[in-house]
């Protein structure tokens, strides 16, 4: 069953992200409104747009949350991989589980790092200009 909806679902993402399905919804709401003067602007008139976009809106909204979470699970899946495979720390792996402050630490330590990893880079940049215009 997961597996026939997640391919329904991928499909239908696919599918319904598609400049043809933009036209052609487009096309619909051109048509309903067009309509409306045969219809005398009527409340079912109405009824009829704002009951179809709201039962396909509602129908998309699992669609799309199912694909990007299977999508999220993948991509996190191959930087978990990523990291394991490299000389990264392998306390990053499964850090999407983390709380809020917890992430915001991670984050601040990171920057930190990086910031030092800078500061070193501008010094040994710095150091290699002298250098070389010493050797002129």
């Amino acid at each position: 069953m997961d597996r026939i909806f997640a391919k329904f679902a991928t499909a239908t993402a696919r599918a319904t992200g598609s400049p043809i399905a933009f036209i052609l919804c487009v096309a619909a709401v051109v048509i309903w409104a067009v309509s409306g003067p045969f219809f005398a602007f009527s409340e079912t008139w109405q009824l009829v747009i704002n009951t179809g976009t709201t039962i396909i809106t509602f129908l998309m909204v699992f669609l799309i949350q199912n694909t990007q979470n299977r999508d999220g699970a993948a991509l996190q899946t191959k930087l978990d991989e990523i990291i394991l495979s490299s000389d990264a720390e392998n306390e990053f792996i499964g850090i999407e589980k983390l709380t809020d402050k917890e992430l915001e630490a991670l984050h601040l330590r990171c920057e930190k790092s990086a910031k030092r990893s800078q500061a070193i880079l501008q010094r040994t940049h710095a150091e290699r200009k002298a250098r070389k215009n010493k050797s002129r």
